[in-house]
């Protein structure tokens, strides 16, 4: 799955499910590069749900503008539970929104290891007053367009998860 149109209705139906419960959304997106808010955006009304999003490529960026810790980063690196869960938590404190979902991962084609490789993604979402919750997947190697497509539909369909 390399297009992201296919995408359009699971983002509405989160969009509409947002509204209903009367709650704002943050993203802090790594390897997406902000598709989550992209997809969110498409969707008209969105800006009663949408606070805004966090592109946090580098991990100076994470520290900044998520408050992830220095030590988090040096430890276990940016492509990392720890870190992904920071990145949540990060987004909520530094924004309005009660629900937030983080991505952080390898897209390809290189950066990968044994350890972490190409297509490996780790998700997180938190809620005001709740630990946030991880989710790590193993997309393979499937090329970039690819993996951060999945990486996408999957953080939409943690934070629906979540506010259910």
């Amino acid at each position: 799955m390399t297009d992201l149109t296919q995408l359009r209705p699971q983002a509405e139906a989160l969009v509409l499910k947002l509204k209903s419960k009367g709650l704002m959304m943050t993203a802090a997106e790594s390897c997406t590069g902000g598709l989550v808010c992209a997809l969110i955006t498409e969707i008209p009304g969105s800006s009663a749900v949408l606070d805004r999003g966090f592109v946090t490529y580098s991990n100076e960026a994470k520290m900044d503008l998520l408050g992830v810790p220095v030590e988090v980063l040096a430890r276990v690196g940016a492509v990392s539970e720890e870190t992904a869960r920071a990145m949540a938590e990060g987004a909520l404190s530094h924004s309005r929104a009660d629900v937030s979902v983080a991505i952080t991962g390898i897209a390809g084609p290189g950066g990968g290891s044994p350890e972490k490789p190409v297509g490996l993604v780790h998700f997180a979402a938190a809620g005001k007053g709740r630990p946030a919750r991880h989710l790590a997947c193993r997309f393979g190697d499937q090329g970039r367009d690819t993996v951060r497509t999945l990486s996408a539909a999957t953080a939409l369909e943690i934070l629906s998860n979540l506010i259910d």
